[in-house]
């Protein structure tokens, strides 16, 4: 068994795609506790997450944010509520446990491709910052929060200008135990002015935040403002909640296109963590390693050479077997949904992740080839379907490539990888 990387995400998608099926969508709630009295809610608002990943993301599969809020409004609008005397909270309780596996590196949890997955998502649960070099190594960053706009939060900056060619070494660090959040490392005195994505813990709070000024502009008060149940968890009222409406995510299978061909490490986990929720009644890692079990046996994919800590690959203690990959990746192929899965992989030298692998192949051997990649320091991956010239599904060569512990560049192995690829598609 081997770090297979970002090459979970077969198994991940997989296994959603096949229990929930390839129309499943999240779903977002909006209800009330409290009375509607001439147009005024006395009471709270809450937004309920069901775990939609593409909530106020710039993704082209999202609905952009300001026809969702208008979708939101009209529910208000329909039940007569023109001002709100209290609070609106988002509420992403729907996932229980934490929102990152506990396993994944306290440098990588700060980052935008480790932000951790919540039922109540925004702009993919990151925050962004404009950056720029001072004017010597060693001067002070050009750095402020650019979107999405945060006033509870604390932000500190114990990063400097580094030398030329250094890069952008920044990381955050950060937790959802208290709204602070501090970017230390180098940025390299040669850099441009650029956008860092990191991570944003308090996204629950963010996406109400950003609807009570929606609704504002729109002519409706909000009196108390936004919150969450992580800066306080004391929101709970008493009285009976009365749900208004619900808003949608794109479908399962459009939801797993994007995850495999850009390799996105939120809507990994959120697929996974919403499979346990449906499955097990709990969103937990605990519980969604049961709910893969589970569909293991229901594919007849024995467990034996697989030890899954995630849904992404992000974490080094993920040890999977390529004989394991191969044999999950025939159990998908009697699946309902196979084709829709199938459609989710990338080939060589198209869109997404594979981009820059087999160039000067041609486009008759990439097109056939439907592979996920995996990487990260010293891990490159790939496990796939080759499908055969005459297109029979019973002639499909099932592959996977692990390559563990490896020193050399990504340009000097990735040509010999491609090499294997092009065999087995019958290239001499």
């Amino acid at each position: 068994m081997l770090v297979p990387a970002s090459n979970m995400k077969l198994i991940t998608t997989g296994a959603a795609i096949h229990t929930l099926g390839k129309d499943y969508r999240f779903k977002t709630g909006l209800g009330y506790k409290g009375k509607i009295h001439d147009g005024t809610l006395k009471g709270n608002l809450y937004i309920f997450g069901g775990g939609d990943p593409t909530l106020g993301s710039k993704d082209s599969i999202a609905t952009p944010l300001e026809l969702t809020f208008s979708q939101w409004k009209s529910l208000l609008d329909k039940n007569g509520i023109r001002k709100i005397d209290g609070h609106i909270i988002g509420d992403g309780r729907y996932f229980d446990g934490m929102a990152e596996e506990e396993t994944w590196l306290w440098n990588d949890i700060g980052t935008y491709f480790g932000t951790g997955s919540s039922a109540l998502m925004f702009y993919e649960n990151m925050q962004s910052f404009a950056v720029s070099p001072g004017a010597a190594p060693g001067d002070s960053l050009n750095i402020s929060p650019h979107y999405p706009d945060a006033p509870w939060m604390t932000f500190r900056y114990n990063c400097t200008t580094g030398e030329k060619g250094t890069g952008d070494k920044l990381y955050m660090y950060t937790s959802d135990l208290a709204p602070v959040a501090e970017i230390r490392g180098t940025f390299g005195l040669d850099r441009g002015k650029k956008r860092v994505d990191c991570s944003n813990k308090f996204p629950e709070y963010t996406c109400a935040y950003y609807f009570k000024n929606y609704l504002k502009k729109k002519g409706i008060d909000c009196t108390e403002g936004a919150g969450d149940f992580k800066l306080d968890p004391d929101w709970e009222t008493h009285g009976e909640l009365r749900m208004i409406g619900k808003t949608f995510s794109p479908t399962l299978d459009r939801i797993i296109f994007e995850t495999n061909h850009a390799s996105n490490n939120l809507y990994a986990e959120t697929v996974l963590r919403g499979l346990s929720r449906e499955m097990t009644g709990s969103a937990s890692y605990d519980s969604a390693y049961v709910a893969l079990e589970d569909v293991f046996k229901e594919l007849e994919v024995a467990v034996k050479g697989a030890d899954i800590q995630d849904g992404s690959g992000l974490s080094r203690q993920n040890y999977v077997s390529a004989d394991f990959f191969c044999r999950f990746l025939e159990g998908m192929m009697s699946s309902p949904h196979f084709e829709a899965y199938a459609a989710s992989l990338p080939s060589p030298g198209g869109n997404g992740t594979l981009s820059y692998n087999m160039k000067s192949y041609p486009a008759s051997v990439r097109e056939r080839i439907l592979v996920k990649s995996g990487s990260m320091n010293g891990v490159r991956c790939y496990s796939g379907y080759i499908i055969p010239t005459d297109g029979c599904k019973d002639d499909c060569i099932i592959f996977s490539i692990l390559v563990n512990n490896c020193t050399a560049p990504t340009w000097k192995l990735r040509p010999l990888l491609d090499k294997i690829m092009g065999t087995l598609a019958g290239l001499n």
